[in-house]
């Protein structure tokens, strides 16, 4: 039976050039092999089907920065800890204990009972900003998706602006890229102190709010739930993981909506059709890929993988996978079958997030769309890297503001 590694193309999923336009590097690899692809650090899964079954096998493929700890030789570490041990790597009995203390949050009906806050959020953010009549939308999206979930944990934003830039220095180490190190340690030092200092307080205050995220984990903590590190773990992969991913895809959104006027306008008036609009763009240009490594040997449709291999899930790419899309790199809103991306990961590690991520998105285009009218593109863009949480690192825009 051949080895990945013998019989792959390589698709350089690791370089600017991609993350700027990946599908002349798809398309290429799809000649070659219609599912998997090899990059500098392991392997890409890059096919629809094998997506969702890949995605889904939590046996032979498990949660995999154990290996991006290493590389950059911080095993030992808290930092290193958080990487491996955080609800988002856990496994088994672990994983389900961790993701049972949160869950209750991110249930679609509690999705939907925090719209309002949604709306308020963005409607003050509009407030702020749209009178400028011009500014970068992609530093403007940094701020919706982390003060919402501030307040559902029910802390103050006032830290915002400094927390989503030590997010910004973590997450710039997903890349794989020794040149980001320096600044991980600085982030993670900024964000230890935040979350320690803010479960302290917070405990010392005798404060309850049944409304409160946090509350809930420190009573979960309190009742033998979680000790005190997966706390202050859990208290940041909340924030992490509802910051760069929401406001990556919401600048990836006014792209394609700013390209698209007629699409726009009518975002503007229907509320509905921005739920579809939210679901295209997850298919088209979702900005996860999750890692995975390979717990042991095993095979998948011809190709075997060797024990700790790192796997990962080009999400967006399977969605341009024209087997299962047609015409997959138009932006349909109204296509049939968007909602069957896999943005937002299968199986047992599937987005906990993702009715708060999708429940905000469609709030805050509809807003958007309605103060900032028609938008222009009045600058240069420059991508993120591809693999972490791909998106636009800038996205500067001219419109005409209205109070509506």
């Amino acid at each position: 039976m051949p080895t990945a590694t013998e019989t792959l193309p390589v698709m350089p999923i690791d370089t600017p050039e991609f993350a700027a336009d990946p599908d002349p590097f798809h398309q290429a690899a799809m000649a070659e092999h219609p599912w998997l692809a090899r990059f500098t650090q392991g392997y890409a899964v890059h096919g629809y089907d094998a997506n969702v079954e890949l995605l889904a096998d939590d046996e032979n493929l498990i949660p995999g920065l154990g290996p991006i700890v290493d590389f950059y030789g911080m095993r030992g570490t808290m930092w290193g800890r958080f990487m491996e041990e955080m609800v988002l790597s856990a496994t088994g009995d672990l994983h389900t204990r961790l993701r049972a203390c949160v869950a209750h949050a991110f249930t679609p009906r509690r999705a939907n009972q925090v719209r309002p806050m949604m709306q308020q959020v963005i409607g003050e953010l509009l407030d702020e900003w749209a009178p400028k009549g011009t500014f970068d939308f992609a530093e403007f999206a940094a701020y919706f998706p982390i003060t919402v979930m501030f307040g559902l944990l029910g802390v103050p934003p006032e830290p915002v602006h400094r927390i989503r830039h030590a997010i910004e220095g973590h997450v710039a180490t997903l890349a794989i890229d020794l040149a980001t190190k320096p600044g991980m340690l600085t982030a993670w030092e900024d964000l230890w102190h935040f979350a320690d200092t803010l479960i302290k307080q917070r405990e010392a205050s005798g404060q309850v709010d049944e409304e409160s995220m946090l509350d809930a984990l420190i009573v979960a903590k309190q009742a033998g739930q979680l000790d005190e590190v997966e706390l202050r773990f859990m208290l940041l992969t909340v924030i992490i993981a509802g910051y760069d991913t929401s406001k990556n895809q919401l600048t990836w959104i006014m792209k394609l909506l700013v390209d698209r006027p007629e699409i726009y306008a009518r975002c503007a008036q229907d509320k509905d059709f921005c739920g579809r609009v939210v679901n295209e763009s997850l298919r088209l240009c979702g900005i996860a890929s999750p890692y995975r490594a390979a717990a042991r040997d095993f095979t998948y449709d011809g190709v075997t993988f060797r024990k700790g291999e790192i796997v990962i899930f080009a999400t967006s790419l399977a969605g341009r996978d024209p087997s299962v899309f047609a015409d997959p790199l138009n932006f349909d809103p109204d296509r049939a079958n968007a909602s069957r991306h896999v943005a937002l990961g299968r199986g047992a590690h599937i987005c906990l997030g993702q009715y708060i991520a999708k429940n905000q998105l469609q709030e805050g285009i509809h807003l958007i769309c309605q103060r900032l009218k028609n938008p222009r593109i009045t600058g240069e863009v420059a991508w993120r890297p591809f693999i972490g949480a791909w998106g636009l690192k800038n996205l500067p825009i001219t419109f005409d503001c209205t109070n509506i």
